[in-house]
């Protein structure tokens, strides 16, 4: 890979710390510096105001705007929702003497920053040197409450070095913060004021009526004496701090938030909801809010920590990776998705891709079940979306969108939202995956089912019989790689689709014979026929599944064999974005892939495939892989390390855990990688734990990488919390809490309790 890190950040097991502003890297590190609790984020951005290269950014999970495209041919998506930049609700402009602070033009030093992984909390802290050779040390500190999701808090400390004198400040709600790809705030003030101390302003989105209350409290060390300040768009409160040498004053803002993204609450019920909220903000203080976080974050590493000894580079990447996972999404608002740059910037407009059920659901199904089923019931509520989309498209069924916030397709690139079709089958994957290793029949049966029915629908109608062949398969289409456009047959999509057929019919079967009336209503709600079973068996049966028998290649898609070769290796490394420096129709002539596609339906029905076979299409498909998807490394990496190319492995490993900390596609600056940090830990969980989880039973073949001298990690199973750790002798099982848990270890079945089990690092050192 013709990636090259970008180093700046300082080790640390447990924060990521800058020391140093510089104005150069300011954007990525406000994406780094992001804080969120799934229901908000907000980007790591001055809050006291910066003139420089700046994106401040406030989003909230489903608040979204909507955009007219104009397209006139059927089948194309015609308007576009996307995550809207709301509210800074840390808005600060601070003045002493008449000279008002800016990092762009302000003099400073000693300037570092924080993000503390035990905390859950973003802390700043540097000295204002003033121009009549004045210091005013400043510490600001923020937090979104993981305990109480509308709950915010900002800080600022203020210690005068040298003098004693007074500091103007303004603190406030701005609902003028400029969306950046429209160039504009999104944003109509409806109502604001100020009421027993709360001081709140409510502003509605410009096209699509989303709401969004907004309040906040103060408290100080010392006694204020407020006045409003209000404009439009904006309402806030000045006032004056009259500082002492050598003591340190400080005000605390606790600020809360209440959405209806829906736009079905009246203006009345929502604003007296936000100052029920905010009245009872106003009870607590600061102390008990980062106690309250603190402890929260403690339970989290409990149970959900890795640590890597001989490696602090990368326990400090898995460690953020693990931190941003819970800090998007924790499974408190069932709905909700995951975005792929989750609350921190607005590339990928906030929307929900694949990615979701093929890279994230594995993490929080085997920490957060919760969190799981709350992903898989946005699939659920969003599936009249689907069905609607499905028309659009002349089929039946449902077809899930290739980018989405509310359900609807987002994507208004026609190739990849009327061709890639696997969304749905990813879908299914990830209803068969949750259920399989959750136990949790009971969606199954009351919501599962009535998806696999609707995508099932899709796929039969969506696909046609090859008129040489006389096998079934899926003409023009675009897989996981999308480097190739408007192909026929595509692997990945085929194979996928045969396992969705089957394992619709699998439960179909199994509710009609164990639960007879819940079969009945599906039937009655559905409208299920039993020719549609007999069409999707014969379909299954009949895929076309494109293999070379004699090398044991699977054919990405029928002709793939025959493009040009290119050696991907021999493409300078200023051509780097692809999408950036090659003609669009460039990108297509030629066997190099963008990310993995044949392997990655390897990697999620691992079982299946032999060892020998892994190795093949490994071994022809990695060189041809430019690795432009930051989705790419892990699932080369898991697949390296299993069929033994250890080193190579490893490589992948590092790229991926620190893909955002050390900035290696140079984009972090538009937000966070989410989903490719949810594939960071399936690196480290499937790649060198050799966990996998498609088998009848949850299984592991441990490995540990040369440069580590030990590791461990837990996952849930089956309700109980199994610790793993491994060292350069041994690997060690053990059931932290929930009883025992029968598993695989090197093919051998054991029953892992609250004894523990020792075992020999190594396959084939069992007796």
């Amino acid at each position: 890979m013709a990636k090259v890190a970008d180093k700046y950040l300082k080790v640390d097991p447990w924060a990521v710390i800058e020391e140093g502003f510089d104005p150069l890297r300011n954007r990525t590190s406000e994406s780094i510096f992001s804080v969120g609790n799934e229901y908000m984020g907000v980007r790591g951005y001055a809050e006291e105001g910066y003139s420089g290269d700046s994106l401040p950014g406030s989003y909230f999970n489903g608040l979204h705007e909507q955009l007219e495209i104009g397209n006139h041919y059927k089948g194309m998506i015609r308007s576009l929702r996307y995550m809207v930049n709301a509210v800074d609700w840390l808005h600060t402009r601070l003045t002493v003497e008449g000279e008002q602070l800016d990092l762009a033009h302000s003099r400073i030093s000693d300037y570092s920053r924080r993000l503390d992984f035990r905390t859950g909390t973003y802390s700043r802290q540097f000295i204002w040197l003033l121009g009549s050779g004045k210091k005013l040390k400043l510490t600001f500190t923020r937090l979104v409450s993981m305990t109480d999701s509308h709950l915010g808090l900002q800080q600022v400390v203020f210690e005068p070095l040298n003098f004693s004198g007074a500091v103007e400040v303004c603190t406030g709600l701005d609902f003028g913060s400029i969306h950046e790809e429209r160039g504009q705030s999104m944003w109509r003030s409806l109502r604001s004021g100020v009421q027993d101390g709360i001081t709140a302003i409510m502003a509605s989105t410009l096209n699509t009526g989303n709401k969004l209350f907004s309040g906040f409290v103060l408290q100080s060390s010392q006694e204020l004496q407020p006045a409003k300040v209000e404009r439009d768009r904006f309402i806030g409160q000045a006032f004056r701090l009259q500082l002492t040498q050598g003591t340190k004053d400080s005000y605390t803002k606790l600020a809360v938030h209440c959405r209806d993204h829906e736009a079905s609450l009246h203006e009345d019920t929502l604003w007296a909801k936000g100052l029920e909220l905010a009245a009872a903000a106003s009870e607590r203080n600061d102390a008990e809010v980062f106690a309250d976080q603190s402890a929260y974050w403690s339970g989290i590493w409990e149970t959900s920590d890795i640590r890597i000894e001989g490696d602090p580079e990368n326990q400090q990447g898995i460690r953020f990776c693990v931190f941003q996972l819970y800090q998007t999404y924790h499974g408190d608002h069932p709905g909700y998705n995951i975005g792929a740059k989750g609350l921190t910037g607005e590339a990928y407009r906030g929307l929900a891709f694949w990615d979701t059920e093929s890279y994230c659901l594995p993490f929080y199904m085997f920490n957060n079940p919760k969190a799981a089923k709350s992903l898989l019931e946005f699939r659920y509520k969003t599936l009249p979306e689907a069905m609607d989309r499905a028309k659009e498209v002349d089929c039946a069924g449902a077809c899930y969108p290739i980018a989405t916030i509310d359900g609807t397709e987002s994507c208004d690139l026609w190739q990849h939202s009327n061709l890639q079709l696997h969304v749905g089958t990813a879908v299914s994957y990830g209803i068969w995956h949750y259920v399989k290793n959750t136990g949790d029949r009971d969606f199954l049966y009351s919501k599962g089912a009535e998806m696999l029915i609707q995508i099932s629908r899709f796929y039969a109608t969506r696909g046609q019989w090859g008129q040489r062949s006389g096998e079934y398969g899926y003409f023009g289409v675009m897989g996981p790689d999308e480097f190739q456009l408007m192909v026929n047959n595509n692997c990945y999509i085929n194979l996928m689709a045969k396992k969705m057929f089957e394992f619709t019919l699998e439960t179909l079967a199994g509710i009609e014979a164990q639960v007879p009336d819940a079969y009945a209503e599906l039937i009655r709600k559905t409208g299920l026929r039993a020719e549609e079973l007999t069409d999707w068996s014969s379909k299954a049966e009949h895929m076309r599944i494109p293999l070379d028998p004699d090398s044991g290649v699977y054919e990405e898609h029928d002709g793939y064999f025959d493009l040009p070769h290119i050696d991907i290796h021999s493409i300078p490394v200023t051509d780097f974005p692809l999408y950036s420096n090659w003609s669009y129709d460039r990108l297509y002539r030629y066997d190099m892939i963008k990310q993995p596609d044949v392997l990655m339906f390897m990697f999620l029905y691992n079982g299946e495939f032999s060892l020998e076979a892994k190795r093949a299409n490994y071994e022809y498909y990695e060189p041809r892989c430019i690795h432009e998807s930051s989705l790419s490394p892990s699932i080369h990496s898991i697949l390296a390390c299993e069929i033994g190319k250890e080193e190579e492995a490893y490589q992948f490993f590092e790229f991926a855990t620190r893909l955002d900390l050390d900035n290696y596609n140079r984009n972090t600056r538009e937000g966070l990688h989410t989903t490719s940090i949810a594939a960071a830990w399936m690196n480290i969980v499937y790649g060198f734990g050799g966990m996998r989880s498609d088998g009848e039973r949850l299984s592991f073949r441990p490995t540990l990488p040369q440069r580590w001298t030990s590791y461990s990690f837990q996952v849930m199973y089956e309700g109980v919390l199994l610790g793993i750790t491994v060292d350069s002798e041994h690997v060690r099982f053990k059931a932290q809490r929930g009883g025992a848990a029968s598993i695989l270890v090197y093919g051998q079945q054991i029953m892992v309790d609250a004894a523990g089990t020792v075992l020999p690092l190594g396959e084939g050192m069992l007796a």
